[in-house]
């Protein structure tokens, strides 16, 4: 399996010619979604859903879906008809060709119940986790954890702790478009103590697993 980062909190998953995007929003590279034949949406907000970048990949490619939160999916139809299906956590399906849970429920709060909109993480192929942002525990197995690593909703501590509750075998940060190099050598050097392969992948590049 292949796992190219890109800016903020998207990735592309790749294996055996399937291709799957999760969280293209707008501080992503359009170029996530070339190829891809099926993305996953964790919630809302446009750091996650570009839906002008979304609406140019399913113009381009007819086979494209979109899946995310049944909310999310009912007010995006307007854009992107019915390329777009709704999902419950707990929903079990097939996206690109890939096995994919939905886990969790609702976004991670900054304060005051704000903000309340739902989010839903993703198990793929029963190892790759995103959670979207959250620090919600799946009872799934995870082996390749993409943790958040910045925002209004996060904190080390809790990002340890969620760490320490799925015992990853690998780990790689998402979410960090708002630390400086200073404050990502910083979180680099807490999820390091955390798990023995962990490594931040520049935008753009890719690992292997």
């Amino acid at each position: 399996m292949r796992l190219t980062k890109y800016g903020h909190a998207c990735v592309r998953i790749e294996d055996d010619g399937r291709v799957l995007v999760i969280d293209p929003g707008v501080y992503s590279e359009p170029e996530a979604l070339s190829g891809a034949t099926a993305v996953l949406v964790t919630h809302e907000h446009e750091d996650h859903a570009d839906l002008e970048q979304l609406e140019r990949a399913v113009l381009t490619n007819p086979a494209l879906t979109v899946h995310g939160p049944a909310s999310w999916a009912d007010s995006a139809r307007d854009r992107l008809g019915n390329h777009v299906v709704g999902l419950s956590t707990g929903d079990a399906f097939s996206a690109a060709g890939f096995e994919v849970t939905a886990v969790g429920g609702k976004h991670a709060e900054i304060i005051d119940g704000l903000p309340d909109c739902a989010n839903l993480g993703y198990v793929v192929d029963g190892g790759v986790y995103h959670p979207g942002d959250s620090y919600f525990v799946p009872t799934e197995p995870v082996q390749t954890l993409l943790v958040p690593a910045n925002g209004p909703w996060t904190k080390h501590r809790e990002a340890i702790e969620f760490v320490r509750a799925l015992g990853p075998s690998r780990m790689f940060p998402i979410h960090d478009i708002g630390l400086s190099a200073l404050g990502c050598a910083n979180f680099d050097a807490w999820m390091g103590d955390e798990v023995a392969d962990y490594a931040r992948i520049p935008v753009g590049s890719s690992v292997t697993f």
